[in-house]
């Protein structure tokens, strides 16, 4: 038979468990809003928000893409021809994934991080390309 005693021992251990319990549930569910990710995007991706970051080929010619904050972008190829993908951030660079055309693999590189400043880099041939983050939507 538990005692009076005994039994005010078992609630008080089992108030103080429910109360740990609580509280990591709760820390649990508030990790995802403290997180950086919900402070906002990388000041390397921010500025192309609105903005069009154009490939320049050595020849003149040009894609163009457009990202998305739900980290989606848009484009049009060289040929003008209809670009899609994904884009996530490593580091201090912003990958594409292409899924329109399906391209595999991903392309990670520095990008410009205000309108009129440019980025050379390489293309996936190797080929010297140079990045250049244009204000606005430009699609000619």
């Amino acid at each position: 038979m538990l005692s009076l005693r005994g039994a005010s021992v078992v609630v008080v251990r089992y108030l103080a468990m429910t109360r740990s319990l609580a509280l990591l549930l709760a820390a649990v569910l508030a990790a995802p809003l403290a997180s950086p990710a919900a402070a906002g995007p990388p000041a390397n991706v921010a500025a192309a928000f609105g903005n069009t970051v154009l490939t320049i080929d050595p020849d003149g010619r040009s894609r163009k893409i457009w990202l998305r904050p739900d980290g989606r972008w848009t484009g049009l190829s060289r040929r003008g021809l209809d670009l899609a993908g994904t884009w996530t951030v490593r580091g201090d660079k912003v990958c594409l994934r292409q899924s329109k055309p399906r391209l595999f693999g991903r392309m990670c590189e520095k990008f410009p991080t205000a309108p009129g400043v440019g980025v050379e880099t390489k293309d996936p041939t190797g080929q010297t390309v140079q990045l250049k983050l244009v204000k606005g939507h430009v699609t000619k």
